[in-house]
């Protein structure tokens, strides 16, 4: 029959496009589910970062495995490197910081980004759970000329997970160049993966208190005065109860 051959390149071409839908819809219903939230508290310059989790059906998958979110912190926002490393000894909290340096006295103008690499404890209130919390400080910017407050945008970081036996679906990950180690017991870096998730929220946005340019003037004379004052009740009080020496007094 003359359209033999062509009937059956085309019924082996079907089934070929729906052998990968299939696979396509099996890699969607396994990766369903793994879902990021970042929130941030408090008000002012001292916030605390806190991530949310839930890797969902990818969580059946993730047995012994370690989980953590990369986050990118731009440079009106920071991690105070002597904060953690307090917070870090009494356990409460575990992340690496890339740079580990920081100058923490720089204004945002001067500073440059971070990376901060925070690993997540499994939420006891729900299956396939992580989250952890972060100190987080917002950095002095530039006096504005109409707006008492400056616009720190914070994008949604990225899910890692660190399996030493077990593997995720490869439908769920990629491999990812991270240098740190899997946990507090393993030192030695090792293979990290990223993790298809959604993000329920693309960013959060931190509204650091700024000063207006206006005021300069003010702020120059008020700051010139209380030094003077300050100085002056120092050497008042340094002359009135200080001890001196015979030698000096001569």
């Amino acid at each position: 029959m003359a359209g033999g051959p062509r009937w059956r390149c085309g019924a082996a071409l079907l089934r070929a496009g729906l052998s990968a839908l299939l696979c396509a819809l099996h890699a969607q219903a396994v990766c369903q589910g793994a879902t990021v939230t970042q929130e941030l508290l408090k008000e002012g310059f001292h916030r605390d970062l806190l991530l949310q989790v839930e890797l969902g059906v990818v969580g059946e998958h993730a047995g012994g495995c370690t989980v953590a979110a990369r986050t990118h912190l731009p440079p009106g926002i920071y991690v105070d490197p002597y904060e953690l490393a307090s917070l870090q000894q009494h356990n409460l909290t575990k992340a690496v910081l890339i740079p580990d340096v920081v100058d923490v006295e720089a204004p945002e103008y001067l500073a440059t980004d971070l990376l901060v690499l925070l690993y997540l404890e499994p939420d006891p209130r729900c299956s396939h759970c992580f989250r952890a919390a972060l100190p987080v400080h917002g950095r002095y910017h530039r006096p504005a000329e109409d707006s008492e407050e400056a616009v720190v945008v914070l994008k949604s970081p990225e899910v890692l997970v660190c399996c030493c036996d077990n593997r995720l679906p490869a439908e769920c990950w990629k491999p990812a160049e991270v240098e740190a180690p899997c946990s507090g017991e393993n030192v030695s870096p090792c293979q990290w993966y990223s993790v298809t998730h959604e993000s329920a929220h693309e960013e959060s946005i931190l509204q650091v208190p700024v000063g207006l340019r206006q005021h300069s003037s003010m702020v120059c004379a008020v700051t010139l005065l209380a030094t003077v004052l300050c100085s002056s009740l120092i050497l008042a009080a340094v002359c009135k109860y200080g001890h001196f020496s015979e030698k000096w007094k001569e």
